[in-house]
């Protein structure tokens, strides 16, 4: 009888952590699901809570550190619609995995910056050539095995806004590729499966076209280009328009690119609260050049933006942003969203050419800088110790703090919802914020062939399907022994 507890608990066990998002691969202009071969539109927010003053990684904190802390927000964000998030601050030798598998779990992918605000751990846009050595890398090689394991990270940012003028695009190009370089040739050696690295640009209309051509173009072969470009654009404010926004414009620049592109960061707050009618634009037939996008930021912060506040005892009050939000995500039309299109995979980025450079100041040096002394080393071998992370079993669902919806009634049995394997998150039509003091919103939906339906339909049939896969890896346990 004790063996069969265990091997029930390992069953149990195993159940639980396989329920994992599928990997995703850049083909052409899209992400695209290695399994279901389904589109990955980013639905998506930046998630850094406590802002950057939260990472203390001498204290062991980041942002995904703690998983009463992740399920919390993986629940709330569940049910807005959620499917990717942005973490910019992590530590490399911190453990991540409760926090990944939650995030995982709830369907949701990660997109990991590679680098943080401490002194040495980014490219010094004054003067680069400074920052790029061994130290640096061991730290983003660090990032990398951290989460290379995971089937949710859909990428690594190797930089972000490190060029924001004419000023400043004149040396870090090239560093900047260098970086993708080695960040690229690292997860090459040292990771089961491709995992694409790119750069996260500042909407800088005199140097936009001009960093998005030269981190794209084609160089030797030399695994320097970016493999997706993230821009962070704050132009359509209000009751902007395609045409006022100069959204327009960002489809007519980027129409034949070769590589996937998407809003890192969007969300103008000159008009409060926000409305967010450029969510009907961005996952409309018009901008489908574009990958979506991610909401500048869940957490309510010093900079003023911010979809939830976080009190001071680990409540959350959902803001009317996140109501707003929720609306337009539950507008979207889903369905149009997950079709790849196969003419996008032939088109090929340009070789590098000074001809590609539109700005006088702007860089057309396209050596990129030889590998950091010691760092080949590093690349080749592995970086000594590393910390990696891998999926675990997520057995708590129930969120023990308080959530109160944005008129102050108090969010009941708000609980993640485990989604079966290959359910990406997707919006259900939930409204989450309760008029009053009501009952929480019905669970979110999940795309793909084995998503878990929502809370109001889930009934027998999907108990039955749970139970049936636990058995099954329950005898499968017990024949093995």
């Amino acid at each position: 009888m004790p063996s069969l507890f265990r091997s029930f608990a390992l069953a149990s066990a195993l159940f639980s952590a396989a329920n994992a998002v599928n990997p995703v691969e850049v083909r052409g202009q899209e992400f695209v699901d290695t399994v279901t071969n389904q589109r990955l539109m980013i639905i998506g927010a930046d998630y850094q809570p406590g802002g950057q003053g939260a990472y203390k990684p001498q204290s062991g904190e980041d942002a995904l550190t703690n998983a009463d802390v992740c399920l919390r927000d993986a629940a709330v964000m569940q049910r807005l619609g959620v499917n990717t998030i942005r973490v910019y601050n992590v530590s490399p030798t911190l453990n991540h995995s409760e926090c990944v598998s939650i995030f995982n779990a709830a369907g949701i992918y990660l997109l990991i910056d590679v680098n943080s605000p401490l002194p040495g751990e980014s490219i010094d846009r004054s003067a680069p050539w400074t920052t790029y050595n061994s130290n640096y890398l061991q730290r983003a090689f660090g990032i990398i095995e951290n989460f290379k394991n995971f089937p949710n990270t859909l990428g690594f940012f190797a930089a972000n806004e490190v060029m924001n003028d004419l000023a400043t695009a004149e040396y870090n190009p090239q560093y900047i590729r260098a970086v993708q370089r080695d960040l690229k040739n690292y997860i090459k050696n040292h990771a089961d499966r491709t995992i694409p690295v790119g750069y996260s640009a500042a909407d800088v209309r005199e140097i936009l076209q001009d960093t998005w051509a030269y981190m794209q173009c084609a160089h030797d072969d030399d695994m320097s280009s970016s493999d997706f470009f993230g821009l962070n654009s704050y132009s359509w404010c209000g009751e902007a328009t395609f045409q006022t926004s100069g959204y327009d414009g960002l489809v007519s620049m980027f129409n034949e690119t070769a590589i996937p592109i998407f809003f890192s960061e969007y969300g103008c707050n000159e008009v409060k609260p926000r409305v967010f009618t450029e969510v009907e634009a961005l996952y409309s037939d018009q901008m489908k050049v574009l990958s979506g996008g991610l909401v500048y930021e869940y957490s309510f912060e010093s900079a003023d933006y911010g979809l939830v506040t976080i009190n001071s005892n680990g409540s959350v009050s959902l803001l009317q942003d996140y109501d707003n939000l929720q609306e337009r995500f539950n507008n979207i039309d889903l369905s149009a969203q997950t079709a790849t299109n196969s003419a996008s995979v032939s088109i090929t980025a340009p070789q590098c050419a000074a001809s590609l450079i539109t700005a006088q100041q702007f860089s057309t040096n396209f050596t990129i800088p030889a590998v950091c002394p010691g760092c080949q080393t590093l690349i080749t071998n592995g970086i000594s110790s590393p910390s990696n992370g891998a999926l675990v079993s997520v057995t708590q669902r129930t969120v023990s703090q308080e959530v109160y919806g944005s008129s102050g009634g108090k969010i009941q049995n708000l609980e993640l919802s485990v989604l079966s394997n290959n359910g990406v998150n997707s919006p259900g039509g939930e409204t989450t914020s309760p008029s009053a003091t009501g009952s929480s919103a019905a669970s979110p939906s999940g795309t793909g062939s084995a998503a878990q339906p929502t809370a109001s339909t889930t009934g027998a049939a999907n108990s039955l399907s749970s139970s049936m896969w636990l058995w099954m890896a329950l005898l499968t346990v017990m024949i093995l022994q």
